[in-house]
């Protein structure tokens, strides 16, 4: 089982920054991928940013350049750096983690319970 408990969501005016962090803990083979995903009031969860294991990057379209995601490993813990935040960026942001079991090695992935982030003036 894995507990994933994020952090650092909150109000901020438009243009400004905020940093997320997700840590992961519990029992598990290894981390394969670290994920954020947002969920605007009234809209479907969507992807924001993934971090593979191998350090490969993904981003949406609408935060590339803005957002970084990033870990720190010994604590399993992924970041994400948001910039220049504008109000179409509130929403509740999940961190989603991908790991491989103990027994078995198998795939699975888990979800925070999510922090809110509104970004308005």
């Amino acid at each position: 089982q894995v507990q994933l408990v994020e952090s650092g969501g909150g109000l901020v005016q438009p243009g400004g920054s905020l940093r997320l962090s997700c840590v992961a803990s519990g029992t598990f083979f290894s981390i394969t991928k670290m994920s954020w995903y947002r969920q605007p009031p009234g809209k479907q969860r969507e992807m924001v940013a993934t971090l593979t294991s191998r350090a490969s990057t993904d981003y949406a379209d609408y935060v590339k350049g803005r957002f970084t995601i990033s870990k720190y490993d010994p604590r399993n813990i992924v970041y994400l750096q948001m910039n220049s935040l504008q109000p179409e960026d509130t929403a509740t942001y999940y961190c989603n983690v991908e790991i491989l079991t103990l027994v078995g090695r198998m795939i699975r992935d888990y979800w925070g319970k999510g922090t809110l982030v509104t970004v308005s003036s």
